[in-house]
């Protein structure tokens, strides 16, 4: 099973131009996610190729201070996964199995990239799998603080009993009624989504020739291309430790928001 770890890494972020090159503790998030890549590898019992996907030089030139192949794609490329495609596609030799690596996931656990590929070892049936977290209480409080500053930092997801996503918000779902009758337990009904996909190649070359999904030009969210033409993504459930579900960086305001969390580890 020869396999990918992409790292898209866009510099031309509408919201947070440089994105993958703000410091974040002192070090890039660029640099934390290929360590956190690096780290993932370690231990898993099939090829791997590691690579950064970009389509600006001031990346390019920072992956080679980081030592880390760099294979630069086009700046028309609509999506990450996009841009996994093209980079994979310049990668020497065919590949069966592909992860994308978000460029602005610092704390992204390696567990969660090892999950996907012994995922899809273990079922090379699966089309997209994705890892979700189920949130605790305090949490999802967290997160409803967080949208009322950045509403379109955070996606919720919901899941059948197979684990298999059904739908993807920037919303939180589901909305819960008489929620102070579920409290007594630790963890809440919602589930986050945290941006990191493994594709079977064929399904992620299927995945770019189709147009916007309707719905995924409302919410912005790539992942519902896929359940709009009846691609079926499976999810994985994360285990990780409190507030990491809120880690990701969006906005200029989440690396506040993560430099707070580094201070208090």
């Amino acid at each position: 099973m020869k396999t990918a770890i992409i790292i898209p890494a866009r510099y031309a972020s509408t919201r947070f131009p440089g994105k993958p090159l703000t410091l974040i503790g002192g070090q890039s998030m660029l640099s934390r996610v290929v360590d956190l890549a690096r780290k993932a590898k370690e231990g898993i019992d099939v090829e791997v190729t590691l690579a950064v996907a970009t389509e600006d030089q001031r990346i390019a030139d920072h992956a080679t201070e980081l030592n880390v192949d760099c294979i630069m794609t086009s700046d028309a490329c609509k999506t990450g996964s996009d841009r996994v495609l093209e980079a994979v596609k310049k990668l020497d030799g065919a590949y069966d199995f592909v992860v994308g690596l978000q460029g602005d996931a610092p704390f992204t656990p390696p567990k969660a990239v090892q999950q996907l590929i012994h995922a899809y070892k273990n079922d090379n049936n699966i089309e997209v799998v994705t890892p979700v977290i189920n949130l605790r209480w305090s949490e999802l409080d967290n997160l409803r603080e967080q949208k009322k500053i950045t509403p379109f930092s955070g996606t919720t997801a919901i899941i059948n009993q197979a684990g298999q996503a059904l739908w993807f918000s920037k919303n939180i779902l589901p909305a819960i009624r008489k929620e102070e009758t579920y409290r007594d337990n630790e963890f809440s009904p919602v589930h986050q989504h945290i941006g990191l996909y493994g594709y079977a190649v064929k399904t992620l070359e299927k995945f770019v020739t189709l147009p916007e999904g309707h719905y995924e030009k409302l919410e912005g969210l790539e992942q519902l291309r896929l359940l709009e033409n009846n691609i079926s993504i499976q999810t994985i459930k994360l285990d990780v430790p409190l507030g990491l579900a809120q880690a990701g960086i969006d906005s200029p305001e989440d690396v506040t928001r993560a430099e707070k969390m580094l201070a208090q580890q």
